[in-house]
């Protein structure tokens, strides 16, 4: 389908079923030619029927039949446009290029609102950029696992040049300071943004891990990243409990801290205990339960 069809109004062919077939010049939409099937028209061909649609868009009244036929055309023949600016980000993230066409094609309706054929620049060279800038809006806005503010959104894409180009100029990566100083931030800013950047994916801890030993190459199923990462080790809370009650023991009598040894450390009855220290059991309870309260209450106080 070629550019010079449509400068005035083209020839089709159709069926009638008493006259055959017969050329018939079909009537186009506002002066315009009736475009069927605008998405297949060669990319030369679209710039060349572009320039025909805008000048006439210009001329037309928005909201008229006449209008919606030139903008719904343009924006079809070209789709190619956004095509093309969605496949640069074919693998960023986690979206699906259906969902990035058609946040490009809301930048190409954009370009065509605000083109204007009088600046005598080509439509692809003005189009691309707004494609391309609502693609990047729309992963910067809903593409993060975790929200984060606007300013350290921003502050992760200028942290990731900054960490390429000091790496190529010093041969390792940059530490913070220097990053800082690069960046003409605070180290404390730095830090904030890298560790936002951490939200910006996000992954089930059901994820096989691709390098593990018991993988698919090894006979195996593979290992799910939830059995090999750290998790909270609660003999690190005992490790805490026992230093904190260390010093609250040397506070207690020498009966006392013999009951507790007897009772916890060799696991003997009250009854044992009472007949080793020649007292009634009763009284091995209440003095159990007497040095038990001091050390819970020591525990249990914040100003200690």
């Amino acid at each position: 389908m070629l550019a010079s069809q449509y400068t005035g109004k083209p020839s089709i062919t159709t069926h009638d079923a008493s006259a055959g077939a017969k050329d018939e010049t079909m009537v186009g939409v506002g002066g315009l030619p009736r475009i069927e099937e605008a998405e297949k028209i060669a990319p030369k061909d679209a710039r060349a029927l572009s320039k025909l649609f805008f000048d006439r868009l210009r001329v037309l009244d928005e909201g008229t039949q006449e209008y919606q036929y030139a903008r719904n055309t343009l924006v079809e023949m070209n789709l190619t446009l956004v095509r093309f600016a969605a496949g640069r980000f074919r693998n960023r993230g986690s979206g699906e290029m259906e969902d990035i066409v058609q946040v490009g094609t809301i930048g190409l309706i954009k370009a065509i609102d605000r083109f204007d054929l009088s600046r005598e620049v080509e439509f692809t060279s003005f189009a691309m950029p707004c494609i391309v800038g609502e693609i990047k809006r729309y992963f910067r806005d809903s593409s993060w696992a975790v929200h984060v503010p606007r300013r350290l959104q921003e502050l992760r894409g200028d942290l990731a040049r900054a960490k390429e180009e000091l790496s190529v100029r010093l041969g390792r990566d940059a530490t913070v300071h220097e990053l800082a100083e690069h960046l003409g931030l605070s180290e404390e800013e730095v830090i904030e943004g890298l560790v936002a950047s951490n939200g910006y994916t996000a992954g089930s801890l059901d994820t096989p891990l691709a390098d593990s030993d018991d993988g698919p190459g090894h006979g195996g199923a593979a290992r799910p990243l939830a059995e090999v990462i750290g998790d909270r080790d609660p003999a690190l809370e005992l490790v805490e409990d026992f230093q904190t009650l260390a010093p609250l023991l040397e506070q207690l009598d020498d009966r006392e801290l013999t009951i507790l040894r007897m009772r916890f450390g060799q696991e003997m009855t009250q009854a044992r205990i009472g007949a080793d220290i020649g007292c009634s059991q009763m009284h091995v309870s209440r003095l159990l339960s007497r040095a038990l309260a001091k050390l819970r209450h020591g525990m249990l106080t914040d100003d200690r």
